[in-house]
């Protein structure tokens, strides 16, 4: 192939069926795709155990590969979750009468064609098409080779139900995943009507600064947790250690500890043996390396400066002693990517004062970071986490993926 052009064409084509569908239409598509999804959980299985056996074992990103009978099953209940929401197309935004006698409405209307590029997670392509479709979208996926075979099968599922509802199939479009359609894509600014990015640090970065079409940023999440020195240490430590380990391949999972140094001594010991549990790699400060080598901690290293602000989407993180919270916001200031960010305390001044100057998609108090989630927020999915201020910030789902249009009445008014 030398272009992805003309199948952009065929997909912005197809949008305007999709606008056209009735909100019942809509919900019953999805729900449709959710019994086919469920329907065919072996069939799927088999297709991504394929892209899994050409991944290395010790590779991070093997889990968000997976996928199981259990996440087969809660993605046909994300899509059931979607199908429920309301349509936030078509919503009435604003009605008055000017004075010219000229009537005006604005409306939500859908975006038109949406474009994600994303890596290895064949979970995105049902929750990209679910939320595109139940808000009038149509959507152009470029997945990775990765995930290849897993997302062939979905969008063959996702195609069956559209036709089945009479839509052209182009609505819901997998481009090819050579890497060379890639500056096509973020170009194509007659066809595609935004882009979002869900992946590494370095796509994001990328598309950043090669898009011409307008774009959302999602996915990279350099993620802290501060305890403050009147924390509850025991719940302190529970919440470090599910925010690193439950999943630490997704971006709302733990990348640094930041720890008041009058209660260090006391916390630090206190994730040890779970930490052991799961082999965490932990790159420490001078002070904390301290405290953990003395508590007999093996999986030690020095940290650098390049490990506060990285991103380590495995079973790793940074730890710093700070002294107090002016010291802790002022880290975060500088090595949060702006996506979730926690508090342990008991000072509710002090916890206000952190929950107010955090400048982050989601600030949390006294809980974990793994919560920031589209699907746990009750948004039903997300397309991903938005680490911007612009249209969209935090889980960036289904009533995100509208804009504005203006319908004006008239009866021979003219203007001079």
């Amino acid at each position: 192939m030398e272009s992805i052009l003309p199948l952009l064409e065929k997909t912005q084509k197809a949008s305007a069926s999709v606008r056209n569908l009735s909100d019942k239409q809509r919900a019953d598509l999805l729900l449709d795709l959710a019994n086919k999804v469920l329907e065919n959980s072996a069939n799927i299985i088999a297709e991504n155990q394929k892209d899994l056996d050409a991944m290395d074992d010790a590779d991070p990103k093997k889990d968000r590969l997976l996928l199981n009978e259990k996440r087969i099953k809660d993605l046909a209940q994300s899509l059931r979750d979607v199908a429920a929401l309301p349509d936030p197309s078509g919503e009435v935004l604003l009605e008055r009468t000017i004075e010219q006698g000229l009537s005006l409405t604005k409306i939500a209307v859908p975006l038109g064609v949406v474009g994600v590029i994303y890596e290895s997670r064949p979970n995105v392509t049902l929750d990209v098409a679910s939320l595109c479709l139940r808000s009038g979208n149509a959507c152009v996926l470029k997945g990775g080779k990765e995930a290849n075979f897993s997302n062939l099968f979905l969008v063959r599922l996702i195609h069956e139900s559209l036709r089945k509802f009479n839509i052209d199939p182009a609505a819901v479009m997998l481009l090819p995943t050579d890497r060379k359609f890639v500056s096509e894509l973020l170009t194509a600014t007659r066809f595609v009507d935004i882009i979002i990015p869900r992946g590494s640090e370095g796509l994001i970065k990328f598309v950043r600064e090669n898009s011409l079409v307008p774009t959302i940023e999602t996915g990279a999440g350099v993620c802290h947790t501060y305890i403050e020195k009147t924390g509850d240490l025991e719940k302190a430590a529970q919440i470090v250690v599910n925010a690193k380990v439950s999943r630490p391949s997704v971006c709302n999972s733990l990348d640094t500890v930041l720890v008041d140094k009058e209660v260090a001594s006391a916390l630090l010991p206190k994730l040890k043996e779970d930490f052991i549990k799961w082999n965490v790699e932990v790159f420490a400060d001078d002070d904390s390396y301290a405290i953990l080598e003395n508590a007999g901690y093996p999986f030690l290293q020095h940290a650098q400066e390049e490990d506060f602000g990285r991103e380590f989407l495995d079973y790793k993180c940074s730890v710093k002693v700070v002294n107090g919270l002016d010291e802790a916001l002022e880290h975060i200031r500088a090595h949060s990517s702006r996506h979730s960010e926690a508090i342990i305390s008991k000072d509710e001044a002090q916890i206000e004062r952190f929950l107010r100057e955090v400048d982050a998609a989601a600030v949390y108090a006294n809980a974990s970071t793994r919560f920031t989630d589209g699907a746990v927020f009750a948004l039903g999915a997300e397309i991903g986490i938005s680490t911007q201020k612009l249209h969209a910030r935090g889980p960036f789902a289904l009533e995100k993926l509208v804009t504005e249009k203006w319908i004006v009445k008239g009866d021979g008014q003219v203007r001079w």
